[in-house]
C-alpha cells in the first residue's frame, strides 16, 4: 500500500475531532529529533503509532522519513475496559492486540500511554512492543513525573508535531484517569533488554525517554 493510500484510509477510518484546537499549548521536545535521526537513513521504515490518529503528525513523519505508518489507538481500549469494568488478562490481551511479527517494526511512538496503564498491565504491553521492535530500532515514550492534582478530570493528550523540535499538546476527554507516575528504575526494568540512549526531564515535568534495541 502506498503512503498516500495509507493516509487516505486512516482519514476515512478515524476522525480527528480536535483539528480545530489551534490554541493548544506548544511545547519543546528534545527526544523527537533523536528518534527521527535513528530512522533517517532507513529505506521505508515501518512506524507504529499508539495513537490516536493525528493527520498532521502522520503527514510529518511520512514526509520526513518516507515511512509506512500503522496506528493502534490504545486509549480506546483503555476507555472501553474502564467503562466495562472488566479488564482482560493483560498478557493475553496485548499478545492479541499486537499480532505483528517479531522484529518487524523500526520505530514505535508510545507518547504517554504508559501513564494510563496500570502496573500489572504495563510489563505485558512493554514486552509486546519490545518483541516487535527490530534490532537497532527505536521506541519513544513520555512519562509524567507528577500526579495530577486532586479533582482533575481524566484526559488524554494528542501530540501534534508542529516541527521536529515542537509538539502541540491537545487534551481531550478520557474515561481512564492518569495513574501514579512510574519510577525511573521500574521503567528501565520494564523495557529490558532495550537500552535507554536518551533521557530528558522537561520543565513541563514530562520525562522523554528514547530506547534502542541492541543490534
Amino acid at each position: 500500500m502506498g503512503l498516500s493510500d495509507l493516509f487516505s484510509r486512516r482519514r476515512k477510518e478515524h476522525s480527528d475531532p480536535d483539528t480545530g484546537a489551534s490554541d493548544a499549548p506548544v511545547h519543546p521536545t528534545k527526544a523527537l529529533p533523536k528518534f527521527l535521526a535513528t530512522l533517517a537513513n532507513r529505506q521505508q521504515p515501518l512506524l507504529l503509532d499508539l495513537g490516536p490518529v493525528v493527520g498532521q503528525s502522520l503527514t510529518f513523519f511520512g514526509e520526513q522519513l518516507g515511512c509506512k505508518i500503522f496506528v493502534e489507538d490504545l486509549a480506546k481500549d483503555l476507555d472501553r475496559q474502564t467503562v466495562e469494568g472488566k479488564p482482560e488478562d493483560p498478557v493475553v490481551f496485548y499478545a492479541r492486540r499486537f499480532p505483528q511479527e517479531t522484529a518487524s517494526i523500526d520505530g514505535i511512538l508510545c507518547w504517554d500511554v504508559f501513564d494510563f496503564v496500570d502496573k500489572a498491565s504495563a510489563p505485558a504491553l512493554a514486552k509486546q512492543l519490545t518483541r516487535i521492535l527490530r534490532p537497532d530500532g527505536a521506541l519513544l515514550a513520555f512519562f509524567n513525573t507528577t500526579e495530577p492534582p486532586p479533582g482533575t478530570k481524566p484526559q488524554y493528550t494528542r501530540y501534534v508535531v508542529t516541527d521536529a523540535a515542537h509538539l502541540q499538546h491537545r487534551p481531550y476527554a478520557a474515561q481512564q484517569p492518569r495513574l501514579k507516575p512510574l519510577a525511573n528504575r521500574d521503567i528501565q526494568r520494564m523495557f529490558e533488554p532495550l537500552r535507554v540512549t536518551e533521557q530528558f526531564l522537561l520543565k513541563s515535568t514530562m520525562r522523554e525517554v528514547l530506547f534502542r534495541k541492541p543490534a
